[in-house]
């Protein structure tokens, strides 16, 4: 998963639009989808606050880990199992 996919994804978990992030950065928000289409990458303190909104750590979003190649049915059906885990935790 790319780090524009793994930032419009976190949003939506967490019920946040383009419009409040791109506030929230500071930026304009045809920047922010950019990033988020992965047409343009953030600057480190866009990445650093992006991750200060989202709750996350920088290297979620910098990481190419082991489930990078898989299908998106396969992604889809981790993501699901890991919700269903969270759910009964």
């Amino acid at each position: 998963m790319k780090i524009g996919e793994k930032i419009r994804n976190a949003p939506e978990e967490l019920q946040i639009t383009q419009a409040t992030m791109a506030k929230q950065i500071p930026m304009n928000q045809s920047n922010y989808s950019k990033i988020e289409r992965d047409a343009q990458e953030p600057s480190l303190l866009q990445l650093k606050r992006i991750c200060e909104i989202l709750h996350v750590n920088p290297s979620y979003l910098l990481q190419m880990g082991e489930y990078e190649n898989l299908s998106a049915k396969d992604q889809a059906l981790l993501k699901d199992i890991k919700a269903l885990i969270d759910k009964y935790r």
